[in-house]
């Protein structure tokens, strides 16, 4: 494949490392306000800002280039991303985490919160962990979590708190940390007076969402259509 990286700071720097590896080329390496002539691309892999991720994919839907986004922070604009996809019969796949372990960590968190949903003595929390260069908190890997749970169970929201236990709330509970040079943790925890239950992705360095992203490429390059990282795995 041809690849253009939009974006090329620690992530973008992975995934051209993991994608040579793999016999690929990186055509164009874009960072933020650059021109560029997407047309030298077979696909395009964004892992930006937020206030560029929506010109860089709707630019390679009117190229039609297929793209693959882990941006997070800009998806106020993801319902017309899915237009101008539709619209230009373009393939697209984002995802708020492309780790193979945190995709399969998503579907334990579902089937878990569908078991924990009848037992109300139980209060939950969600806690993200992440490195201080991060630009939305929560991550979008937490909101993604917190929404699996909401529809899995009798939550009705999530909400970003400052303490560790919300019990009382029917939202979810979101505590998110902020420390020099970590690449991310998720974790779920249910609290009784009893015991505690808990599941947890740690992430050891960023290879594994570098090579996600690459996974994905590799996929969607010769189909068409909006996808999930469940459609690529095959999972749930």
């Amino acid at each position: 494949m041809k690849i253009a990286l939009f974006g090329y700071g620690k992530m973008g720097k992975e995934i051209e490392q993991i994608a040579l590896k793999r016999g690929h080329e990186i055509v164009l390496k874009i960072r933020e306000n650059e021109k560029y002539d997407i047309s030298k691309a077979d696909i395009g892999i964004d892992f930006s800002v937020p206030n560029a991720a929506l010109h860089n994919i709707i630019s390679c839907f009117k190229n039609n280039i297929p793209v693959v986004s882990g941006t997070t922070g800009w998806l106020d604009d993801f319902d017309k991303a899915l237009t101008v996809c539709k619209e230009n019969k373009g393939s697209f796949i984002y995802a708020s985490n492309f780790s193979i372990g945190v995709n399969l960590f998503f579907e334990l968190n579902k089937s878990l919160a569908k078991m924990m949903n009848p037992h109300k003595d139980y209060s939950l929390n969600v806690e993200e962990i992440h490195h201080t260069k991060k630009l939305d908190t929560p991550s979008g890997t937490a909101i993604s979590i917190a929404e699996q749970i909401i529809k899995n169970s009798s939550k009705s929201d999530w909400e970003l708190i400052e303490n560790s236990v919300n019990q009382d709330s029917n939202s979810v509970p979101i505590s998110a940390k902020r420390i020099l040079d970590t690449p991310g943790t998720h974790k779920v925890s249910y609290t009784s007076e009893i015991d505690s239950i808990e599941i947890k992705h740690i992430a050891n360095n960023r290879k594994g969402f570098a090579l996600g992203a690459i996974i994905a490429a590799e996929w969607l390059i010769k189909k068409n259509g909006i996808y999930t990282m469940k459609d690529v795995l095959n999972i749930g």
